[in-house]
């Protein structure tokens, strides 16, 4: 998936060839001469781009230029259009001219399709991997195998990369023009900032038994006890902050009716019009609450994907 119509970490142009993971001498021999992304697992997964301006680059070391022995065995990404194979490993970042060190929330948006799909599939792995050191099932400690692909133990149980399933929800009252609204929340776990105010879609983790679309109806029940209808799908795309899918709705609701938040999850919850919205995104102060000043969502989120699709009238355009 690529261009504007995909949510921003949905993107790449990878060939993830995936039968060359059980093969360890095509592997032995890509290495050389391969491209590798460096993440530094002790700097929350960061890697280095050069440039300024947007897209910045990412950057990509010869297999032969490791300035040090990474923390972990490379991680098989897959073969670029020139047939060239990318890999990823753990290991401190080298300090080269022109470079910087950035996280995915940061640049995610900026990067080219290429260069998102490289960095966002390697953090989610080596995300993967940082957690899963030991079996589940038998407790005893597992070794990385097929290529960063897999994890197993001593007894040949093995595990493969999962990911937690998570619903994110725009509800919006179906309304045309500048003062339809959408109903967007402030999530009571995160930090205050003193004058502003970060409002967002409402999210929350599929459950075992569930349909995305059921959690849908379930958690914006749950977290401002409004009820949704007119459910769409509308994109998905890998949050590994450490491992969530997100799976984006856009859903209907009656404004007039009374807005409950359950406090453990959502400290406050509000209308907005598209006129206040499209304000904020244009870089205008919009007030909300004791003169604190909207936020929105960052740019690598769906949250905003999903904004904007709203914002620009593709609820209408889809029904």
């Amino acid at each position: 998936m690529s261009g504007e119509s995909a949510p921003p970490l949905a993107r790449s142009t990878l060939d993830r060839a995936a039968h060359r993971r059980t093969d360890p001498q095509w592997l032995a021999e890509s290495w050389e001469g391969a491209r590798v992304l460096v993440l530094d697992s002790a700097d929350e997964g960061r890697a280095l781009v050069r440039g300024v301006g947007a897209p910045p680059e990412l950057v990509l070391l010869d297999s032969g230029e490791l300035p040090e022995v990474p923390r972990s065995v490379p991680m098989f990404l897959g073969v670029e259009p020139d047939g060239v194979p990318v890999f990823a490993v753990d290991a401190p970042l080298p300090e080269l001219p022109g470079a910087r060190a950035v996280n995915l929330r940061e640049v995610g948006h900026l990067l080219t399709d290429r260069d998102a799909g490289i960095f966002t599939t390697a953090l989610a792995l080596l995300n993967w991997h940082l957690r899963h050191g030991y079996s589940s099932t038998s407790g005893q400690r597992t070794q990385v195998d097929e290529a960063g692909w897999s994890r197993i133990d001593a007894d040949g149980g093995r595990a493969w990369p999962r990911t937690d399933p998570a619903m994110i929800v725009l509800v919006h009252d179906g309304r045309d023009g500048p003062e339809g609204r959408c109903l967007l929340g402030n999530n009571a776990t995160w930090p205050s900032e003193p004058g502003r105010r970060r409002y967002s879609c409402l999210a929350g983790y599929v459950e075992p038994g569930e349909s995305a679309e059921a959690a849908v109806l379930r958690e914006v029940r749950e977290e401002v006890g409004v009820a949704v209808d007119r459910i769409a799908y509308a994109g998905s795309q890998a949050w590994p902050f450490p491992g969530s899918l997100m799976l984006g709705f856009l859903a209907e609701a009656d404004a007039d009716a009374p807005v409950r938040v359950d406090p453990a999850e959502i400290a406050h919850a509000r209308w907005f019009t598209r006129r206040e919205i499209g304000a904020a995104l244009a870089g205008r102060e919009v007030t909300v609450g004791d003169d604190n000043l909207l936020v929105l969502p960052p740019p690598s989120s769906i949250a905003l994907f999903l904004i904007h699709r709203w914002l620009d009238g593709w609820v209408d355009a889809e029904r």
